[in-house]
């Protein structure tokens, strides 16, 4: 069950909504996932698919996959992102198939939902205090064949920015604070001890991208000619490509059930 550690964003639902999709950080990470996971998407056939919004706040892939025919189900502890959720998907001037389910995530289990083609679990796991045992259970909710699409924050990319921020004593604290602000990670993972998580579940990957592998260590002071829409360009075109996938923001992986 959720722990008192894990994070809960009722009292951060609106600076949530407008920081994280209504930013140029939002639109690279759009279009990061969506370049990931059309095809793989597309690849499971034409029928509807049971998807899974894993802690997915008030739904923007949600609602994104279910006006393409898809049934699904977005699942979230905090009660005013759902109805935030709510009121989107009742202005949406096309029919959703979204059911809302009012839960940490920890609390899912096959008996109650079943089991599903797609699970999402985007900006989650580096808010709980065991992200390893809730990853794990949630996979038992995955079909034979299904899509895991992960999404996590990257330590080494925190630790990274801080240095060429010159913050040292933020780095040699291993970036712990007294005072937590609210939309930084409690706790950030590191790529490696991911990828052994998905060795141990026998999960083959099909994609690795970073998120965010150029925005946060632009410089202050930008060429007069600076084009969001060619960041998002270049994000897309490095993303998949080493060292600078490492240094993503956010990493996701997707991957495939055995």
């Amino acid at each position: 069950m959720l722990t008192v550690q894990d994070k809960n964003f009722d009292k951060l639902s609106q600076k949530f909504a407008k920081n994280i999709y209504g930013t140029t950080k939002g639109e690279i990470r759009a279009a990061v996932l969506w370049r990931d996971l059309a095809p793989q998407i597309a690849a499971l056939g034409d029928k509807p698919l049971r998807i899974l919004d894993a802690g997915g706040g008030f739904g923007f892939f949600s609602q994104k996959l279910a006006a393409m025919g898809h049934e699904v189900v977005l699942c979230d502890i905090s009660e005013q992102m759902l109805f935030q959720a709510k009121q989107q998907i009742d202005a949406s001037d096309v029919p959703l198939n979204i059911s809302l389910v009012h839960c940490p995530i920890q609390a899912l289990s096959p008996e109650k939902q079943g089991q599903f083609d797609v699970i999402l679990c985007h900006a989650v796991a580096e808010w709980l205090i065991d992200a390893h045992s809730t990853l794990q259970g949630l996979l038992t909710l995955l079909k034979p064949q299904g899509i895991f699409s992960l999404m996590f924050y990257n330590k080494e990319a925190m630790r990274f920015h801080s240095l060429v921020s010159g913050n040292f004593d933020y780095v040699k604290r291993d970036m712990k604070v007294k005072k937590k602000v609210g939309l930084t990670p409690t706790h950030p993972l590191y790529i490696e001890d991911v990828r052994q998580w998905f060795n141990q579940w026998q999960l083959s990957m099909i994609c690795q991208s970073g998120v965010r592998v150029i925005n946060d260590y632009l410089k202050h002071h930008l060429p007069p000619n600076f084009d969001t829409q060619q960041l998002i360009e270049m994000e897309l075109l490095y993303s998949q490509r080493e060292p600078y996938l490492s240094l993503g923001r956010y990493v996701h992986f997707l991957a495939k059930n055995p």
